[in-house]
């Protein structure tokens, strides 16, 4: 335990920190992992944020963030865009028979 007035201050003010990194540590984490199971974009965007503050507030390294966003990113880029099927326009050709169809039937009035 320290003796001198200020270093028992700094114990005190170090203690509170201590206990808001770990919350905010453990935030991060779960979004972390929320990202990489979901793989979407609210939740990659979500734990963009908390690795920004992270780095921010010196946390976690720079490098360690980029290198978590890499990994999550990934798994976006890879994955297929999903499209809904669409009508299926009719084709030229089909188009040009039924006119030839309904040309033929006219002349033989």
């Amino acid at each position: 335990m320290p003796v001198i007035k200020s270093a028992i201050k700094k114990l005190r003010k170090d203690k509170k920190r201590e206990k808001a990194n770990d919350e905010f540590r453990s935030l991060l984490e779960q979004a972390v992992k929320k990202a990489k199971k979901d793989n979407t974009k609210e939740s990659a965007s979500k734990a963009f944020s908390y690795l920004d503050k992270a780095v921010k507030k010196e946390i976690i390294h720079k490098n360690k963030a980029a290198r978590i966003k890499s990994s999550i990113a990934k798994p976006a880029e890879n994955k297929p865009v999903e499209t809904k099927p669409t009508k299926k326009a009719p084709s030229a050709a089909s188009k040009t028979a039924k006119l030839k169809k309904t040309s033929k039937t006219a002349k033989k009035k």
